[in-house]
């Protein structure tokens, strides 16, 4: 049985914000239940024993946690998890993710801002929607993401990749403004409509519109229309990953020709923005 977190006080009536940084199954797997619930926490911002505020079932020996209830003022929830697995049956706040370096992070419900922000490697699938600054870089940070996979089913927010370094965020609802801004390497794919200003001050890296054609920015010149080879395993990588946008698309569904734009031409042309022009 996978080590089972839930809220011990009614919603409403417990603190209105908790940081469970380092509550992972990597850090806990050799702990036994009373170590721990002595685990401090931070709770408006004072420390507290994590048994004090949740009730604590099973045991972490592997390697999963399971959280029960309302997280969504439960902030830092996964940050820096190494391996193991922890799901949230419900919503979770923000920065969540923040720091992986591997696991698997699965929410049922929706994620707050800063979602996997700083990532180097692991799988976050939030199965609804996230705020602003998915998968960006954390202020000071001067690269965002830096590896693994994160796939949004639903819609996220303003400057979702800000930065990003390397990995894969696919996001099957639309985005806010500024998405893949700066982004230095990686791939961004977005199901449904792109928010405008999104590519400014790319680098490397690829923005691909599965559905309708983006607002490209006035710094990016028109090149090709042609058919990537890669757009079908970039799906089929998300797909494994829980992602619904292009879990249930046709074989061909990335076939047909792609337009092909360069840019930030301010920032050494070297990102691409893609969006579908025919089947």
């Amino acid at each position: 049985m996978p080590l089972l977190l839930s809220p011990s006080t009614a919603a409403g009536n417990g603190p209105l914000s908790i940081e469970l940084a380092g509550i992972t199954p990597d850090r806990l797997a050799d702990l036994s239940n009373g170590s721990i619930a002595r685990i401090a926490i931070v709770a408006d911002g004072r420390t507290c024993p994590l048994g004090d505020l949740f009730a604590i079932e099973g045991g972490a020996a592997d390697g999963r946690i399971l959280c029960d209830g309302d997280f969504s003022h439960v902030h830092r929830l996964g940050a820096g998890m190494q391996r193991g697995e922890i799901v949230v049956q419900g919503n979770v706040g923000r920065h969540a993710g923040e720091a992986m370096a591997g696991g698997t992070l699965s929410v049922q419900g929706d994620a707050g801002d800063w979602l996997a922000a700083d990532m180097t490697g692991g799988e976050v699938l939030v199965r609804g929607n996230a705020g602003d600054h998915v998968a960006a870089a954390l202020p000071g940070s001067e690269t965002g993401v830096r590896g693994g996979l994160i796939a949004i089913n639903g819609d996220v927010g303003c400057l979702a990749a800000a930065r990003m370094r390397r990995g894969v965020l696919g996001i099957g609802g639309s985005c806010g403004e500024a998405a893949a801004f700066e982004l230095r390497a990686g791939t961004v794919l977005v199901a449904g409509r792109v928010g405008r200003r999104s590519g400014m001050g790319m680098r490397r890296g690829s923005l691909i519109a599965l559905s309708e054609m983006p607002e490209v920015p006035p710094t990016f010149s028109k090149g090709a229309a042609w058919s990537p080879t890669i757009l079908p395993l970039l799906a089929g990588r998300l797909a494994r990953a829980g992602f619904q946008a292009t879990a249930g698309l046709p074989a061909d569904a990335f076939g047909g020709i792609w337009q092909h734009w360069h840019g930030d031409l301010l920032a050494g042309g070297r990102g691409e923005i893609f969006h579908r022009l025919r089947r």
